[in-house]
């Protein structure tokens, strides 16, 4: 798996209904933050060991404003970036935003809400 770029509101569509039978991870990217691209480099390396049973979707805010805006009007959770969103059944189940966002944190997360793969 690999993190699939969202450019539409119909890709955010999808991700939400997706997450009814597998988790969603949402990683909100700024490609003009160093701190975003930090978070990239470490989402990056939790993608290399992927023990989880979960779908990623990429929304770079630049070219995704529309999307990045819809997820906060849809789940709820004002928007930050880096930012990365695990949704299960339409419904947010962690979050977490700027330095926060590391491949290790992300793991414990998916670890307490994710069975493995």
């Amino acid at each position: 798996m690999e993190l699939t770029p969202m450019v539409s509101v119909a890709d955010l569509d999808a991700a939400l209904m997706q997450s009814t039978t597998m988790p969603v991870l949402l990683f909100k990217h700024s490609d003009t933050c160093g701190i975003s691209e930090m978070a990239f480099d470490e989402m990056r390396a939790h993608l290399q060991g992927r023990p989880f049973s979960v779908c990623y979707g990429l929304i770079t805010v630049q070219t995704g404003r529309h999307v990045s805006d819809e997820v906060v009007r849809r789940l709820g959770v004002r928007h930050e970036s880096p930012q990365v969103i695990l949704v299960r059944d339409g419904k947010v189940l962690w979050h977490a935003s700027h330095h926060h966002v590391t491949a290790e944190e992300i793991e414990s997360a998916l670890r307490e809400h994710v069975p493995p793969a």
